[in-house]
């Protein structure tokens, strides 16, 4: 039993090293629970709860396939007018990346997949977070 506990606490001991910190482990927990929120909250239709992930500043960038919009109720908007209601599907993440780059902000990169009863739309995504007090927020999205 002595043998099995330390094994336990020499693996749990290696994997704080591997990912350099117990907070930057945590942090990369706690995007990838947002981005789990933003998933439950998008096949919710609940589109406030999808947004809630977002930064709500007129700073807030979304690039996508119609080219770059600039501010919070902007991106709100286009995402009312392409996608309410029914139109917003299932929503799958996949293929997800978290790196962080500092104390405060991370990137991300991965897959989203929307379906529909007509549709299937997909493509790549590049997320930059930001961390605000305990909250990790988008401030940067890149769609394809």
């Amino acid at each position: 039993m002595k043998k099995l506990s330390i094994f336990i606490i020499l693996i749990i001991a290696a994997g704080f090293l591997l990912t350099g910190s117990t907070e930057k482990l945590s942090d990369v927990e706690k995007i990838k629970a947002a981005m789990e929120f933003q998933r439950q909250a998008w096949n919710k239709t609940d589109l406030d709860g999808y947004m809630s992930v977002y930064w709500k500043s007129p700073e807030l960038l979304f690039q996508g396939g119609k080219g770059r919009m600039k501010g919070w109720e902007t991106v709100y908007a286009m995402y009312k007018k392409n996608y309410a209601g029914e139109k917003m599907g299932q929503l799958d993440f996949s293929e997800i990346v978290v790196t962080p780059i500092s104390n405060d902000h991370a990137y991300v990169i991965g897959h989203w997949k929307v379906t529909t009863k007509d549709t299937v739309k997909e493509g790549e995504f590049t997320l930059i977070f930001k961390r605000f007090g305990q909250d990790w927020k988008i401030i940067l999205d890149h769609s394809s």
